[in-house]
């Protein structure tokens, strides 16, 4: 018997939910990196009055964005009851502001947040473009993308061929040559994901924000961050607000 995507990742994080902030989180710098940025930037332009956090899993951005703003209102959607009970355990997130969702179809009107966030979850989605164009939507203000670059992982060789690959338009046909058409692979670490580029994210972005800042949030100290940076944080912005729908 076939089972989807959505049903097999879910199984993985029902099943490692009790080790999930263990394996997940602690030790996870790059998102710690961009939650950072974002506060940064929040308290810069004097916007903090609420946050949703899309895929909280067990509620490290969410108590990121309590910490740094007590008065906010943080929430979060999760789709996996377990990971959502951790997220009580652990770090002590309210069951009312963290509620079961689907981020394909986030249950919030238009501009219904100042911020809105997502910390490692577009590479575990097949239509991320959906998930970013929902992010976007019901942003007032702006949005954190922290998440994976696959063109800039692996050997120098494998990314300056990737990146080849992918200027060439053909990087979607190798990885379904290569996933013998799934698109999507697994390992014992991450359980099911798509090989996602954030930079990918950046046209759908620019459609309602004006300012974009991205940090290379890996390890890699080379100037062209689409080769070289494993991970980025893409902080997008309003501040011109005639750019508002």
């Amino acid at each position: 018997m076939a089972f989807s995507d959505e049903f097999r990742q879910r199984q993985y994080y029902q099943s490692t939910a009790d080790t999930y902030h263990e394996c997940h989180v602690v030790g996870q710098g790059e998102h710690d990196l961009a939650l950072a940025l974002l506060v940064m930037l929040a308290r810069h332009e004097g916007i903090a009055g609420s946050f949703l956090d899309v895929g909280a899993g067990t509620g490290r951005a969410m108590q990121a964005m309590s910490v740094a703003f007590p008065e906010a209102d943080v929430r979060g959607i999760e789709p996996v009851p377990e990971l959502r009970h951790q997220a009580q355990l652990l770090n002590g997130i309210d069951g009312a502001h963290l509620q079961e969702g689907n981020a394909l179809n986030l249950p919030f009107s238009d501009s219904s947040f100042d911020w809105v966030m997502e910390t490692g979850v577009l590479h575990h989605i097949r239509d991320w473009r959906q998930a970013v164009t929902e992010m976007v939507r019901v942003s007032r203000h702006g949005i954190l993308i922290s998440d994976t670059n696959n063109i800039g992982q692996g050997s120098p060789l494998a990314r300056k061929i990737k990146k080849m690959l992918k200027k060439a338009g053909c990087w979607s046909f190798f990885v379904w040559l290569q996933t013998n058409g799934k698109m999507s692979k697994w390992s014992k670490g991450d359980g099911l994901y798509y090989s996602f580029c954030a930079f990918d994210a950046l046209p759908l972005i620019r459609q309602k924000f004006d300012q974009i800042q991205i940090m290379n949030t890996g390890c890699s100290s080379e100037a062209d961050l689409l080769s070289s940076a494993s991970h980025v944080a893409i902080v997008a912005r309003i501040t011109n607000k005639q750019n508002l729908y």
